[in-house]
């Protein structure tokens, strides 16, 4: 099993410094992967818990975000190059960009160029998006009820742009002639892309399959979650009559991480149950069970608050040095 890290550049209050300090140890420690979250916007009426959506339609959470409307957060692609610069072997990635905030050929350019910058180490995850008001904000409110087709269109116009010298493509969300976009990736064909998935397994499973993607990441799945997830990939493989072995996808999902003196109640609450958030036996007893289930990297996210960046630094040093070997 990899280990990969969700940086808290989504958080009240962050520092540059905490962002470096935790890259750092992920690449020392050796880190599969490490990866930012696309938040725009926090509405004001989310501090009252009136937005109009659950958090990402999760229904075990409030109408709110975990992050208060004027809090000092950094936006998650803006630092990509950045961390780019900073590291030398770990992957980075965006988990996930929101596909309806971007135009897809200007996404597709610029996710080539900073592949050059990483030299080829580039993830790049996709989703849909989920809040209303986030849609508004981003000048976005007529793909709404249309975002599953802009991530399909996305994911079309990338994969186009990276592998042909000149691509066309007509679409509803984008429509232009031949042209050339720069640079193509260091990666060949490109680099891997995830597609997000929160709600219904087929929908992901069906863009996996179709599109030859590298895997799913979603959020706060319980092993029995990712077992279902897993079922539901491998059923639509089977159904496009893939060769593809769902084994060999990646299956990922970001997990609240904070390794705790005292048991936590680990009684199924959904994506509420802290299946990562507990004793050093309790996470070790859990990572076994998801390994079991088929998930080959945990997305450990640290704590919103509470919990001092050393802390998690110490705690990503035990869960890889003491925790690991025995899973």
């Amino acid at each position: 099993m990899k280990l990969a890290l969700y940086l808290p550049n989504f958080r009240d209050k962050v520092t540059v410094s905490e962002i470096i300090d935790l890259t750092r140890t992920a690449e020392e420690l050796e880190f599969e992967s490490l990866w930012t979250l696309d938040r725009v916007v926090v509405p004001e009426a989310s501090d009252r818990q009136e937005l109009r959506k659950p958090f990402g339609f999760m229904t075990e959470f409030p109408r709110a975000l975990p992050v208060i409307a004027r809090g000092e957060w950094f936006q998650g692609p803006a630092l990509i190059p950045y961390l780019a610069a900073i590291t030398k072997k770990i992957r980075i990635g965006v988990s996930v960009i929101d596909t309806p905030y971007r135009a897809p050929g200007v996404l597709a350019a610029e996710l080539a160029t900073i592949d050059h910058l990483c030299g080829g180490r580039l993830n790049v995850g996709v989703g849909s998006g989920w809040m209303p008001e986030e849609f508004d904000a981003a000048s976005a409110t007529h793909i709404y009820e249309k975002r599953n087709k802009h991530v399909i269109e996305t994911i079309e116009v990338m994969q186009g742009v990276w592998t042909n010298e000149l691509f066309e493509y007509h679409g509803e969300f984008a429509s232009f002639p031949k042209c050339g976009f720069g640079v193509k990736p260091v990666q060949k064909p490109h680099p891997p892309i995830y597609v997000g998935g929160l709600k219904v397994p087929k929908i992901a499973a069906k863009r996996i399959a179709k599109y030859n993607l590298e895997g799913w990441i979603g959020i706060q799945d319980t092993p029995e979650d990712i077992a279902t997830w897993k079922a539901a990939i491998k059923q639509e493989l089977e159904a496009i009559g893939s060769t593809r072995s769902v084994d060999t996808l990646e299956i990922s999902s970001m997990l609240f991480f904070d390794i705790t003196k005292d048991k936590t109640d680990q009684t199924l609450q959904g994506k509420l149950t802290p299946t990562m958030t507990g004793t050093v036996q309790q996470i070790t007893d859990n990572l076994k069970r998801y390994r079991d289930a088929g998930l080959t990297f945990p997305l450990l996210w640290p704590p919103f608050r509470g919990v001092p960046t050393a802390k998690t630094i110490v705690d990503l040093r035990r869960l890889k040095e003491d925790i690991l070997p025995k899973i």
